[in-house]
Order: C-alpha cells, then structure tokens, then sequence
C-alpha cells in the first residue's frame, strides 16, 4: 500500500538526486538507481552519513560537499557548526519554517506576546530561525542571547515579558538572578517557555510550571536538519516533525531497530536546500511502540555531547591539543552544579612543557566556543576518552 510519506519521499529522492549531487553518489556507490527507493521501507537500502563523514564530504569538496539543493544565491545564511560544517539555511523552504512553528505552537505563542530569546544569534541557527518563527506566531521577539542575567531580569520587568525561548538551564539561572535581587515569584511575567538545544529534567520542569506557573515545551533538533521533534500537550513523549522520515537504526549496521529498543536518530528531511537522505544525528533514542512518537532521548553514539546547548567534539580539543607543545593530553570533564553546566579541563603537561592556564581556556573557548570553569594539571588520566560527561538529568 503506498502512503502518502512515501509518495513525498519519491518525490523528494527525485529532486535531490538531480540537484544535489552527494545524493546521486550515494545511490551510484550503494548500487542503486532511483527507482529501488519506492517507500520509506526501502531507505535502509542506502548508507547512513555520520556528521564525521559530511565533515569530510565538505572538505573534499567545499562548502557543501555536494549537498546543497539550490543555487548559492538563493540562501538567505550559511551557518558554522563544529566540525566545522557548513549548514546552507532558507527560510522559504516549507520544512524547515513549518516544522518549527508547529512546535512552537504548543506553547500558545501569539499576537500581543513579548517573547525574550535567549539562544545566541550568531553562527548557529537557533537564535535567527526561533526568531524569525516566533514573529510567524505574531508575537514581539527580544533578541538578548545568552548571559547578562541582571539584563534579562530588567528587560523582562521593564517590557513585562511573558515568553522565553532558550534552553531550560539559562532559564533557571536567570529565575536565580531574580530571586538574589529580591524579586518575588509573583513578579514575574513569564507565563510561557519553549526549550530546545539541551535535556529539560523533570527537576526544572516542576520549578518552572509548578513553582512560577509557566506554560513550557521543548523539542529535540539540530543545527543541519532543524526540528525533530516537540512536546504536545498531554502526549507522551514527542511528536515527530510532519516534514521528514525517521528511523531509528543500529548505529553500526544502519538497519532499522525493534519498537522499543533504542536506536541511533537517522532523518531525511523534506528540504530542497539542504537534502539529506539518512543523516545519522548520532543521538539515541526509544521509540513509543505503534506511534510517531520519540518516548526518550537516551544519549549519543559518539563521544560528541551537547554543553550549555553546543556540541562538543573530540575534533575540537585535538585541534587545541595540536596548538601547544607543552601538552601530553588534555580531557573535557562535563558535570552538572544545579541548572549549571561545568567544563572543567583535566591536563597532563609534557616533560618540558610551560603553558598558563588562561592561554589554554582561552585557546579552548575560541575553538569549541564554551567557557572553561577550571584547569586541573594532572599526572596521568585514568579514561582515556577526550570528553568525560558525568552529567545526569533528573
């Protein structure tokens, strides 16, 4: 029986594989043609791309490493994410606008709301593509970013702004700030919060809809495919987004898991600019049995993590490794202090080497764009992984 997903999914795999070349290649090398894929069952017949594996398609042939949709000069912005990747962005591609505005809907965002965006606006897409969706709802977008908590708390006040766009844990610093400035709770004019880019615990989501009353929801995406997935109220889990296929798969062999067990994100997003046929996003997850539903992200296949709402990579302190020779090894150490995130950098120094600990941070935040809370010096590391992530989210 053929369905409606897959009709568009043969459409889509028609206009990819003739402009976007990385499309064609990925059938010629897998052996097919156009016509093996007839239904979202067949796509397990094609590899999975890794973002390692982009990464290296875009250095082998740069920018876009082939993937790119459209004619450069109808992009409305080129975006860097780490790795580096370069991700082409249109605003006036239906799936990316669309899938984001649905997910915004189920905070009831809407004309008349002044809405506080704290997600940064420069290089990644989060900041201009939730501002731009959140002014689609009709509402009045502050654009603050990240960090000067003292400002938020004021501007809030002062434009008595009742949303928030952002991640759940800048949030809660913020509501900190207020409280140390004497502010109380009935103060407070945010009535609506919408989360994405970390874990939202069942701790801060009790803070913030039973302690101050706000109306919250978040969805599960990334920088090169947009929204994933979101919260509806009373559903278990998260709706998958209308403009995509996914699949969860065995991250080693790319076939498709059983319901219930977890499995690597694997999506083909509807998006002419961007066509991605089976991108690996390398995030875990569980599937509720006999629905569209993500019950749970459960981690990353890779060693990469989300920090303060950033991926980290091993690339990433390789290259700053790379940059001093006074260094035998370095290691990220990720824990958690309240809503805090906290990056803490265990070194072990080579025999002769002499590097000060501000010239570290400093090469660090420029290359993976996190603060470093600490420095530790140490004689040997006990894991040898890059990063250590000793979170957990209750």
């Amino acid at each position: 029986m053929t369905t409606n997903l897959d009709q568009r999914l043969r459409e889509h795999l028609a206009y990819a594989y003739e402009h976007a070349p990385a499309v064609k290649g990925l059938f010629e090398r897998a052996g097919l043609t156009l016509e093996a894929i007839q239904s979202v069952a067949d796509l397990p017949k094609l590899p999975v791309t890794s973002k390692d594996q982009l990464t290296a398609m875009q250095q082998q042939d740069p920018p876009f490493g082939g993937w790119l949709g459209v004619a450069p000069s109808s992009l409305d912005r080129i975006y860097l994410s780490p790795g580096p990747i370069y991700d082409p962005f249109s605003m006036e591609d239906k799936a990316l606008a669309d899938d984001a505005i649905d997910a915004l809907k189920q905070v009831g965002f809407s004309a008349g709301d002044v809405v506080i965006n704290a997600f940064l606006y420069h290089m990644v897409p989060a900041g201009l593509l939730l501002d731009e969706v959140v002014r689609r709802t009709g509402a009045t977008v502050v654009p603050l970013g990240p960090g000067n908590t003292d400002v938020h708390v004021k501007v809030m006040l002062d434009l008595k702004a009742n949303g928030y766009v952002g991640t759940p844990s800048f949030l809660a610093i913020v509501l900190d700030k207020a409280e140390e400035m004497g502010l109380p709770r009935e103060a407070v004019t945010l009535q609506k919060a919408f989360f994405t880019a970390e874990p939202y615990p069942p701790s801060l989501r009790a803070r913030f809809e039973e302690d101050y009353g706000l109306k919250t929801s978040q969805a599960y995406g990334t920088a090169d495919l947009g929204v994933i997935a979101y919260e509806v109220p009373g559903a278990e889990g998260m709706v998958l987004a209308a403009n995509q296929v996914v699949e969860l798969v065995d991250p080693e062999s790319g076939q498709r898991v059983e319901e219930g067990t977890p499995g690597e994100v694997v999506v083909t997003k509807f998006d002419r600019t961007y066509p991605l046929v089976r991108f690996g996003t390398g995030d875990m997850a569980i599937a509720i049995p006999g629905t569209n539903r993500l019950l749970a992200l459960v981690g990353r296949s890779g060693e990469a993590v989300k920090v303060r709402g950033m991926f980290l990579h091993p690339n990433q302190l390789k290259f700053v490794h790379s940059m001093f020779t006074g260094l035998q090894a370095l290691q990220a150490v990720i824990s958690r202090e309240g809503a805090r995130d906290i990056v803490t950098v265990r070194v072990v120094k080579a025999p002769e080497g002499q590097v000060e600990d501000d010239q570290l941070k400093a090469a660090l935040q420029q290359a993976a764009r996190l603060n470093v809370n600490a420095i530790e010096w140490v004689d040997t590391l006990e894991d040898s992984r890059l990063i250590v992530d000793q979170r957990t989210w209750d």
